[in-house]
């Protein structure tokens, strides 16, 4: 009875083994991190006092 309990325990303790992780996964992610990279620079060039003006309106019939 004892070793029954002692080998369950012992399966259940074991580390499982890694599953196989997809390429695509990798290339999300790599391109997920460019894309906050681009933006994260963007927001730098243009900075905080940046402003767009929106061109006048001209008064032509």
């Amino acid at each position: 009875m004892a070793h029954a309990g002692i080998t369950k325990a012992r399966t259940l303790l074991a580390p499982a083994q890694p599953s196989r992780s997809s390429p695509y996964a990798a290339l999300g992610a790599a391109a997920l991190a460019a894309m906050a990279a681009v933006l994260m620079a963007g927001v730098m060039v243009l900075g905080p006092g940046v402003r767009f003006d929106e061109p006048a309106i001209s008064a032509q019939p």
